[in-house]
């Protein structure tokens, strides 16, 4: 077993972090397995060291250990684009100019029932940029929004129902989606920003791979995602790890925490005298 724990250098970690982290540190060890972390900085415009070493210490003093070097996502910019490259190139990744405000705009409109349908990735792109003809014969645009073409890629696949093992709230079982249901429910998800040269559902698959993350331990909110991620492992000839998703932790109203909620941030317990053993009660471990 190969788990791992991926945060973004953004801001500091909150009770949440520490639950997702401890709990796939626990089921590595009590596996005889192996915990890796990766810092899942693509979005340079928000990283900071500072957040990272904060990561580094936290973890640390929770009792965490971890492989080195640890895995950055800035360093594997180079992976990103041979990827992008490669669906460029068979024609099932396209460029796409439009903005959130074009986006919203388009689905709004009358022809379109003015319903906002929500996918995993956002609202569901209603296909403006879309080509229609062949792939172009041309290089991977540089410095451009990309996007997949799902009915393409599903066309090309030989598959027409999809699988992963779900060992998260409750019994471990099998979640099957068909194609119908990611054309009609995800849509031509974002494979590259403008600003960023990949995006999460792309590096996140292709990280996993390098890494042979056997058990992906994230939170229940990113379980709809794991539809769009095995469509891409097929896609690009990668294997599907199990997945547990787990409960969120939430505050007093319910709602779940955020980075910017600092009062929850592990580094102002730590101030505040608590434990690594206070941290685990607090989040039900």
């Amino acid at each position: 077993m190969i788990t791992r724990f991926a945060p973004s250098p953004t801001g500091p970690l909150h009770l949440g972090h520490a639950y997702s982290a401890l709990m796939a540190h626990d089921l590595a060890q009590a596996d005889g397995g192996t915990f890796v972390l990766r810092i899942e900085d693509i979005d340079l415009s928000r990283a900071r060291p500072k957040w990272e070493s904060q990561i580094f210490d936290d973890l640390t003093w929770l009792g965490l250990d971890w492989p080195t070097p640890v895995m950055r996502q800035s360093d594997r910019q180079a992976v990103y684009q041979h990827a992008l490259s490669r669906l460029w190139s068979e024609g099932l990744a396209y460029a796409c100019t439009c903005t959130r405000r074009d986006i919203m705009a388009a689905v709004a409109a009358p022809q379109e029932g003015g319903l906002h349908l929500m996918g995993p990735d956002g609202v569901i792109y209603p296909g403006t940029c879309r080509p229609d003809g062949p792939a172009p014969n041309a290089p991977l645009p540089d410095n451009m929004a990309l996007r997949l073409h799902m009915d393409r890629c599903l066309d090309r696949l030989s598959t027409t129902t999809f699988a992963f093992e779900e060992t998260g709230g409750g019994a471990p079982r099998t979640i099957t989606f068909c194609a119908q249901d990611v054309r009609e429910t995800i849509g031509d998800i974002v494979l590259a920003r403008r600003d960023m040269g990949t995006s999460y559902h792309l590096s996140v698959v292709l990280d996993d791979a390098a890494q042979n993350i056997t058990h992906v331990v994230r939170g229940r909110d990113l379980q709809e995602a794991t539809k769009i991620h095995v469509v891409l492992q097929h896609l690009l000839g990668l294997p599907t790890p199990i997945y547990h998703h787990h409960r969120l932790i939430r505050d007093d109203t319910g709602k779940r925490l955020a980075k910017r909620d600092d009062a929850r941030a592990i580094a102002k317990y730590r101030e505040d005298g608590a434990s690594p053993a206070d941290i685990r009660a607090m989040v039900g471990l």
